[in-house]
């Protein structure tokens, strides 16, 4: 799914150079301020996904890269999904598939950094029966030439990215052929990530989307005119962010005219929490498995839990609106 970066978009994009500071692991720098926006039309609502229920069970995680090209665009995808064997340790390369059809979450990572960089996190995703497909973006992924601008254009790269993620469906030689849910997929992403994510459900709308998890992330260079089906939002954002004011991230989720819930962090940051293990990134990793598994197998049970895991050990605050 390709789609031009408009004049106005890129005109809009020359702010985004204030997601410099994007990667987690990135020194302080200028905080943004969100412009002022005029109020969006909300998007016409539509049934969820089915009434289902997710795994009960943990899985053993399998990992592998996949090779793609758009345009001349590279855009190697890591995978993780749930795989045979045992539950629990790190992700096993080439894994056999677990038996089952998983829906697909398609992640996005921050400027400068890479999809491993979320390992943690995605591996957690995965084991709780989620295919986790993660783009390292040709521009600003660490090791690229950093161009912010290039940001825009990563909607299109997601939406290829999953087209070809779900025709390894239907490929009989394939490791997951069978095992993907084309009809229950979400998008997610980190700062910049979550730029392109928020893009996936307003300028470049994407709709075989039916949720998605936005990480400090703002609506800078593709609006907050969110468009199409009814799609669940996930927001969680650090009070004393460093790079992108929480302001910014509670301004495009104030808009979002959907189901939606924002997570608060008052102590986090940029999202270093996301990088590697602890009592945040756990209230974090389990808010997100129980929204996803609530979005995407229409598990009721666990939207119950949401609220619980969202607020356990006084981390983090949540607004409820779902």
């Amino acid at each position: 799914m390709s789609r031009r970066v408009t004049p106005a978009l890129l005109a809009s994009a020359v702010l985004l150079a204030g997601l410099a500071g994007c990667s987690a692991d990135t020194p302080p720098g200028e905080r943004w301020h969100a412009p002022v926006e005029p109020p969006t039309a909300a998007a016409t609502p539509t049934p969820q996904v089915p009434a289902g229920t997710a795994p009960k069970r943990a899985f053993a995680v399998g990992v592998r890269q996949l090779k793609l090209d758009r345009d001349g665009r590279a855009l190697p995808v890591t995978l993780w999904y749930p795989a045979a064997g045992e539950a629990g340790g790190a992700a096993k390369q080439l894994a056999s598939a677990a038996n089952g059809r998983f829906p697909v979450v398609m992640f996005s990572h921050g400027l400068g950094g890479r999809p491993d960089d979320y390992a943690t996190l995605l591996t957690r995703w995965a084991a709780a029966g989620f295919v986790v497909a993660a783009p390292a973006f040709p521009h600003t992924s660490r090791g690229g030439d950093g161009n912010v601008l290039d940001v825009l254009n990563q909607p299109a790269d997601v939406s290829y990215a999953l087209t070809q993620v779900l025709a390894l469906n239907a490929k009989p030689d394939e490791e997951l052929h069978g095992r993907l849910d084309a009809e229950r997929v979400a998008a997610a992403g980190h700062s910049a990530g979550g730029v392109t994510t928020i893009g996936l459900f307003t300028a470049s709308r994407d709709e075989r989307l039916d949720a998605g998890v936005v990480f400090a992330g703002t609506a800078l260079g593709v609006g907050t005119a969110f468009a199409g089906a009814s799609a669940p939002q996930l927001f969680v954002h650090g009070e004393l962010d460093e790079v992108v004011d929480y302001a910014a991230g509670k301004a495009a989720y104030d808009k979002v005219p959907w189901p939606k819930a924002m997570l608060s962090l008052p102590k986090g940051d940029h999202g270093r929490a996301l990088l590697s293990d602890g009592a945040t990134l756990r209230v974090v990793s389990d808010t997100s498995v129980e929204f996803l598994r609530w979005s995407l197998y229409g598990d009721a049970a666990a939207r119950k839990r949401i609220p619980t895991d969202a607020t356990r050990g006084d981390i983090a605050t949540f607004d409820d609106h779902l």
